[in-house]
């Protein structure tokens, strides 16, 4: 995408990663519809930049509110250019101590009002022939630890949708990028953190992980201002990634999985190939 003034709808903006993106939108002279469930935390950059930004009160869950907010920012704007799927919260508890209601809950934020937003903007983007869907995922994306099942789960998700996504719209001139970071500075470990009740036997693996996030907040390395700004380079980039990890942590951690998963494809290569039927014959 050519860096020109582009219209901006980022949602999950009240705080962390989302308003980090807007004040770098802003501050490159970009157009931003900032959207929070309390939009009154967007207050001051309203009053900074009333030309350039606006914030509008949305739940992503709320699929009657997504397509009405799509419908009204493309009437008033004449386009939304860069899309950033951002809201959602943490949540640790072992997969036997997580509520199916939790699972739900998440999936709804993290990968159904996502992919609502997306199919609401498409029909505009593919008539522009241009446009750009930013999917903030995570580390946790392509890496899981204990504790985090049902957090990955939904990271997963939306990763895999977006991939399918980008092989889609890609050749009608429309971007997807997948944003995974970090341990970064943000609200995950505060207060919108969803806990599960404890089982004892799980304390040994997910207590450390409980433990450790309960306990992060304020010492994380990644600073959400370089994220934002990593973010539209990658945009602004001649080619722009599918994926693109924030933070040494999240590097590290993606690099070591993905070696992982091959040592173990490989160990397991010749009985997984051999699978066919007789007339089709075997691969050594």
């Amino acid at each position: 995408m050519e860096h020109t003034e582009r219209v901006w709808l980022v949602t999950g903006a009240s705080s962390g990663f989302g308003r980090a993106i807007v004040e770098d939108a802003v501050a490159a002279g970009e157009i931003v519809v900032a959207t929070a469930r309390r939009p009154d935390a967007l207050a001051d950059l309203v009053a900074a930049h009333p030309d350039r930004v606006e914030a509008l009160a949305l739940d992503v869950t709320d699929r009657a509110a997504t397509a009405a907010v799509v419908a009204d920012v493309e009437a008033r704007y004449g386009r939304i250019d860069v899309l950033v799927n951002n809201a959602g919260h943490g949540h640790v508890g072992a997969a036997e101590e997580t509520p199916d209601a939790d699972l739900r809950e998440l999936m709804e934020l993290h990968v159904m009002g996502p992919a609502a937003l997306v199919k609401a903007v498409l029909p505009g983007m593919r008539a522009r022939r241009s446009g750009a869907v930013v999917q903030m995922s995570s580390m946790g994306g392509q890496v899981v630890y204990p504790g985090f099942s049902t957090y990955c789960a939904t990271k997963f998700a939306i990763e895999g949708y977006s991939e399918g996504l980008a092989a889609e719209v890609g050749p009608l001139g429309i971007t997807v990028l997948v944003v995974e970071p970090g341990a970064f500075r943000t609200s995950f470990a505060g207060a919108s953190l969803q806990q599960t009740d404890r089982i004892a036997d799980y304390d040994d693996t997910v207590g450390a992980t409980r433990d450790m996030i309960t306990t992060a907040g304020g010492t994380q390395p990644g600073d959400p201002v370089k994220a934002a700004a990593a973010i539209r380079v990658a945009l602004d980039a001649e080619v722009t990634p599918l994926r693109l990890p924030l933070g040494s942590d999240a590097v590290d951690g993606i690099l070591a999985h993905l070696d992982s998963v091959k040592d173990e494809v490989l160990t397991w290569e010749k009985v997984s190939r051999n699978t066919a039927f007789p007339d089709v014959g075997t691969s050594d």
